[in-house]
């Protein structure tokens, strides 16, 4: 009896050593479109705004690239890497037209209080109030992480919008942090970090708060590249600052072109030794935008009616190929501690409301 006692207890010992040694060798990046609406997501462009001369500056140009006459066509000439690729090896939740529901917890409807739900597991109606550039007094999953010694100085988070430094709190985590219109920072920057740093500053942004996108993303992936962080979180802006101009054609072609660029991840992460077939990405958005009346779609907040509408896509290491989702209910602030779960990281469910996603099933 003895004997089996100790034989169990070491079996599970044995175990749970495995485990930890799975976890420690998954890599995560997530990913979050700002303000992209789950209409566009899962039946492309949107009839009532493709040929509307208010929002589209040549509506035959946008016609001819993104209209189809199905919504299948539509979305699969849209985002044609996450239809044609993803779909099949991964899952997305979020058409409510199949009855499939991703909703945010808090109740602001805008960027900051988004952005803090998807990374610290709750929302925090009381402190996330405004865009203001505070100091997050919450932790995110990436100064959780920074703060493990498994994950220390593995952890790096790219934005285009300049708040980020304030939403994971650079300061207090010491989580690297590179967004709005900041450069590479380092003595051993690449050819092609100095080439970055020296053409950002040359080509002008529709804004003073965002920079464009593809700079947000040759800085991530260069930084994949060299440093190899187990932890990467990407958050790319342009689809919420075209919408908010009412450009609906630019909006579209930015849609398109994260697209490419998430494959392009993708792709980087299936070549490279220390990613292949251990990465997980999630993907997701901070908020929807409205939808009627129609001039709403420029718009978010708790006064736009179905601002708080998003969608979840998840693929790569440990996801089921389940497709397209079509039933149940899952939150935003579940995505954090699915993640702190992925990489073995303990969380206080004090400090978050949601529980880990099932990667295995659609039962969540």
């Amino acid at each position: 009896m003895k004997n089996r006692i100790i034989s169990t207890l070491l079996f599970v010992q044995f175990g749970l050593l495995a485990l930890n040694a799975q976890n420690e060798n998954t890599k995560v990046v997530l990913i979050t479109l700002d303000g992209f609406r789950w209409q566009e997501l899962f039946t492309g462009a949107d009839p009532l705004l493709i040929a509307n001369k208010e929002y589209v500056g040549d509506t035959t140009e946008l016609k001819k690239r993104f209209w189809r006459d199905s919504p299948i066509e539509r979305r699969n000439v849209l985002m044609p890497f996450l239809w044609g690729e993803v779909s099949k090896m991964g899952q997305i939740h979020g058409n409510r037209n199949l009855g499939s529901e991703v909703d945010l917890t808090n109740t602001m409807w805008f960027s900051y209080p988004g952005y803090n739900e998807i990374l610290t597991g709750k929302a925090d109606d009381q402190r996330i109030t405004s865009n203001d550039k505070i100091n997050n007094p919450n932790k995110t999953i990436l100064e959780i992480a920074n703060n493990d010694l498994r994950y220390r100085g593995k952890v790096a988070g790219f934005g285009s919008w300049d708040v980020f430094p304030f939403i994971i709190n650079e300061e207090r985590s010491g989580v690297p942090v590179n967004a709005g219109f900041e450069l590479a920072k380092g003595n051993n920057l690449t050819d092609r970090e100095k080439f970055l740093n020296e053409l950002q500053p040359k080509v002008p942004s529709p804004w003073s708060t965002v920079r464009l996108d593809a700079f947000t993303h040759n800085y991530a992936l260069e930084n994949m590249k060299k440093e190899h962080p187990s932890l990467v979180y990407i958050s790319y802006g342009e689809t919420d600052d075209f919408a908010h101009e009412g450009e609906y054609d630019a909006y579209l072609k930015s849609a398109h072109t994260t697209d490419s660029m998430i494959k392009e991840l993708w792709n980087f992460t299936q070549n490279d030794p220390f990613y292949k077939n251990n990465t997980l990405f999630i993907i997701s958005t901070d908020h929807g935008r409205g939808t009627k009346p129609l001039k709403t779609w420029t718009g978010h907040g708790k006064e736009i009616k179905g601002a708080g509408s998003v969608w979840l896509i998840m693929f790569g290491k440990g996801v089921s190929p389940l497709g397209e989702a079509n039933e149940g209910q899952l939150y935003s602030n579940r995505i954090a501690p699915t993640i702190l779960k992925v990489l073995g990281l303990e969380f206080d469910a004090r400090q978050t409301d949601g529980k880990p996603i099932n990667l295995l099933s659609n039962k969540n």
